[in-house]
């Protein structure tokens, strides 16, 4: 099955931030997703290719596959065990969110909010 023509890999990298000062090109995600003409997520193609829709968590030494899911309110989150109950990451506000080359996303690990760069979008 090929995927519709909206559908994109979109890397995201560290930014700049008082531990990583020059950001840090080897922790990021990379995410799977249709994007509408504005270039945020599309939650009608992702409703009919949600297996599709996944997310790559990277660091130095370290990858993690999981889903992006689309939750109550329009709200954006990844889920890496998507039968288990681990916590997942949510976006902040990831829902108005624009995915081009050099906007930042800000995402929540944990107890942690840290900011993203979009340093690539290619279609699929």
């Amino acid at each position: 099955m090929s995927l519709p023509r909206a559908f994109h890999q979109i890397r995201l990298e560290l930014a700049r931030e008082p531990q990583h000062p020059a950001g840090d090109a080897r922790t990021g995600y990379l995410i799977t997703a249709p994007l509408d003409e504005e270039k945020r997520f599309d939650a009608h193609l992702w409703k009919a290719h949600r297996d599709n829709c996944r997310v790559v968590r990277f660091r130095a030494d370290d990858k993690d596959v999981g889903h992006l899911l689309h939750g109550p309110g329009g709200n954006w989150y990844f889920r890496y065990d998507i039968a288990g109950d681990n916590d997942e990451e949510a976006g902040i506000n990831l829902q108005s969110e624009r995915f081009v080359t050099g906007e930042y996303i800000s995402i929540r690990e944990g107890d942690f909010i840290h900011a993203y760069r979009v340093t690539s979008v290619e279609r699929l």
